[in-house]
C-alpha cells in the first residue's frame, strides 16, 4: 500500500471528499439489523481518516448527512443524529492523539441545541491542530452552500459595503464553506451510484471523480491507496490543453 514518500508531493490530492454510500444496502445484505448498516459505516471511517494523515493529504471531508436526508423516516434520521453524537465523541480523543483538527459544513439551525453545543466544543478543542483537517459535512447541501454565501453578499451590498461590480466568482468563493481550505482534487462515492447528490458542488468544480461499486463500510485504505495512485496517473488541464500541461511540468 502507498506510504507518503511512494507519491510525489506535486501529484498528491491536498483534498479528498468522499460520499460514504451503501450503509443500508450492507446492512440488507448481511442481514443487520435495521440501522446496524450504519454503525459499520462509522467503523469505516476510521482507518480512512488515519491513512489519509500517513500520506499527508491536508483535508478529507466525508458527507456524513445531507440537507436531503432530513426527509428520511423519523426513527433513521434519529438514529444518524444519535451515531453522529457518538462519532464525534470516538473521534475527539483520535483527533488529540494524531494532532487532527475536527471541522463541520453545513446549516446547524436544523441541529438540536446539544448536536450543535458539542460540534462546537469539538471544533475548538482541535482547531489548533495542523496535521490534518477532518470535516464532516452534516446537514449540509452544495445548493444551500451556494445559496447561503450568495446571500452573504447580498446582505453587504444592502448594506453598502460591497459594490455590485465588486461580485465576482472569487468574491463568492471566499464565503462558501471550506473557503480557506484547498479546493476538492479528489471525490470518490462508493457504493455503486454515479452522482454527486448535492455534495460541494462548488468546491469540486476541478475534482476528479472516482466511483466504486464498493459499499461504504467495505471501504478500505488498500482501495483508497489505488485510487490515489489512479489520481496520481491522471492529467489535469484545468481547461489547457494536454501540451501546455507537459510544457509546464518540463520547465
Amino acid at each position: 500500500m502507498l506510504t507518503e514518500t511512494d507519491i510525489d508531493i506535486e501529484l498528491k490530492p491536498k483534498h479528498i471528499a468522499i460520499i460514504m454510500d451503501g450503509n443500508n444496502r450492507y446492512g440488507k445484505q448481511n442481514a443487520l439489523a435495521k440501522g446496524e448498516g450504519h454503525i459499520k459505516g462509522k467503523d469505516a471511517l476510521d482507518p480512512v481518516v488515519e491513512y489519509c494523515r500517513e500520506v499527508g493529504i491536508q483535508v478529507l471531508t466525508v458527507f456524513a448527512f445531507s440537507s436531503e436526508n432530513w426527509q428520511r423516516p423519523p426513527s433513521e434520521v434519529a438514529l444518524l443524529m444519535h451515531l453522529l453524537s457518538v462519532t464525534i465523541s470516538e473521534q475527539l480523543p483520535r483527533m488529540q492523539k494524531y494532532q487532527i483538527q475536527l471541522r463541520f459544513i453545513g446549516d446547524r439551525s436544523q441541529l438540536s441545541q446539544e448536536l450543535q453545543a458539542q460540534m462546537a466544543d469539538a471544533e475548538a478543542q482541535t482547531a489548533h491542530y495542523q496535521a490534518m483537517s477532518l470535516v464532516i459535512a452534516i446537514s449540509y447541501g452544495g445548493q444551500w452552500d451556494i445559496a447561503h454565501a450568495a446571500k452573504q453578499l447580498a446582505e453587504q451590498v444592502q448594506a453598502g459595503q460591497l459594490a455590485l461590480e465588486q461580485i465576482s466568482k472569487e468574491k463568492l468563493g471566499e464565503y462558501v464553506q471550506l473557503a480557506d481550505a484547498p479546493a476538492v482534487d479528489m471525490l470518490i462515492r462508493t457504493g455503486g451510484e454515479y452522482r454527486l447528490s448535492n455534495f460541494l458542488l462548488w468546491q469540486s468544480a476541478y475534482a476528479e471523480l472516482f466511483f466504486t461499486q464498493t459499499l461504504w463500510p467495505n471501504f478500505t485504505a488498500a482501495e483508497l491507496a489505488s485510487m490515489i495512485q489512479e489520481f496520481a496517473q491522471r492529467q489535469r488541464r484545468f481547461g489547457k490543453t494536454s501540451e501546455q500541461v507537459a510544457s509546464q511540468m518540463t520547465n
